[in-house]
């Protein structure tokens, strides 16, 4: 049975570093000082301003609420500022639900998965972020660390029952409390442009994005092609299922999304020493990354280099050794061309603007096949071949 001890063990761990810190730490030194890299922008889609999503495991609300944004302004609205906080706030809230129903045995922290802004914004509406900015408490940026090691903690108590084995009807007001307290408390209302809305009548009557329009992808070989399947990453707490297509399929909905004006909301992994948000440039290196030797590291980011072709097997051997987990998720955004004619991928970060890239990077349409772990588009921007194939 848990004690008090034991609730404060895990408080302590808001005293640790919140894992996305531990993330942008850990690829800090994967850079030049100068690198031979130079790209032309050819494609652009529109969209809005590079954000900071702070100390907080956040990037899946920042990217896909920025693929929201893009997805606004292709429809011809007004280039908004939607708050990310707001629907991770509405996420922690089912999260917590849904770890308490299964007695803790879910994953419960920051993390999640393009479908989840998605679902929140379905079920819930959305906030400009003057409304809802989720800095309650004098912080100029998101610190998410001890907040969740609250929850959590409030959370791992609650599934023991101390109660004589029965929850009471009242813990979900607990978490509220908690998270009123570290991001501030919802309004019910909010003045937008001298109008009165709910997050739902703004959702309906400003953002008027329709939530059935878009699919989320994965490739994997484990369930058959263009069907769907559970995506078995540790973020999916809501046990959502996606799309499967074979890998070469992956670049050609990107291309095709890009081409046709539309964005794309990529999750993955960026713990590749190949990946470098410094220098603002993310490939494969044709020498497995575990392999590089100390010279070759030194001069990765020399200039373009020939990459691997990209196979299901290498992307499942990568998914199921964990050298590929579910990390990162960021924004494309438009497609370049380095020195060679060789198109990469533009891709919009959440970690602000203080790269080499002012917020940006590119990343080789092989590393995005590589280390992807699912992504989302409007169906419209799937291909007609591949579309038939899923039965659309």
């Amino acid at each position: 049975m848990r004690t008090i001890g034991n609730l404060i063990g895990f408080l302590l761990v808001a005293l640790t570093t919140h894992a996305q810190d531990d993330l942008i730490h850990k690829i800090s030194l994967n850079s030049a000082d100068t690198t031979g890299f130079r790209f032309t922008q050819v494609i652009t889609t529109p969209g809005t301003p590079v954000e900071d999503q702070g100390s907080s495991g956040t990037c899946w609300s920042y990217s896909t609420g920025s693929f929201l944004e893009s997805e606004m302004i292709k429809k011809g609205g007004p280039p908004i500022h939607l708050s990310k906080i707001y629907i991770a706030r509405r996420s922690y809230e089912d999260k917590a639900q849904s770890y308490v129903r299964m007695h803790g045995s879910l994953n419960y922290g920051d993390g999640g998965i393009a479908h989840d802004v998605i679902n929140m914004y379905a079920k819930y509406g959305i906030m400009p972020y003057e409304a809802y900015t989720g800095l309650n408490f004098g912080n100029a940026k998101n610190q998410s660390g001890e907040m969740q090691a609250v929850i959590k903690a409030m959370l791992d108590a609650i599934i023991t029952a101390p109660n004589k084995g029965t929850l009471t009807p009242v813990w979900r007001e607990a978490v509220s409390g908690v998270l009123d307290t570290y991001l501030g408390k919802v309004p019910e209302t909010f003045t937008y442009n001298g109008k009165k809305y709910t997050p739902q009548s703004f959702a309906k009557e400003v953002v008027k994005v329709d939530p059935t329009d878009y699919a989320e992808f994965q490739s994997v070989t484990d369930i058959p092609y263009y069907s769907k399947g559970t995506l078995m990453v540790p973020d999916n707490w809501a046990l959502q299922q996606a799309w499967n297509i074979p890998v070469e399929d992956i670049t050609a909905i990107i291309d095709n999304a890009l081409r046709n004006g539309y964005s794309v909301s990529w999750g993955g992994d960026v713990s590749e020493p190949s990946f470098s948000w410094k220098n603002g440039v993310a490939f494969v290196t044709t020498t497995p990354a575990a392999d590089l030797t100390a010279d070759q590291k030194a001069n990765l980011f020399k200039g373009p280099q020939p990459e691997p072709a990209i196979t299901a097997e290498m992307r499942q051997k990568a998914f199921d050794n964990f050298t590929t987990t579910d990390d990162h998720g960021m924004q494309i955004t438009g497609i370049a061309t380095d020195q060679n004619g060789t198109e990469w991928y533009v891709v919009k970060n959440s970690w602000g603007t203080k790269n080499q890239q002012e917020g940006y990077l590119y990343m080789s349409k092989a590393f995005a096949a590589y280390k992807m772990t699912a992504f989302m588009v409007n169906k419209n921007a799937v291909p007609a071949a591949i579309a038939k194939k899923l039965g659309w």
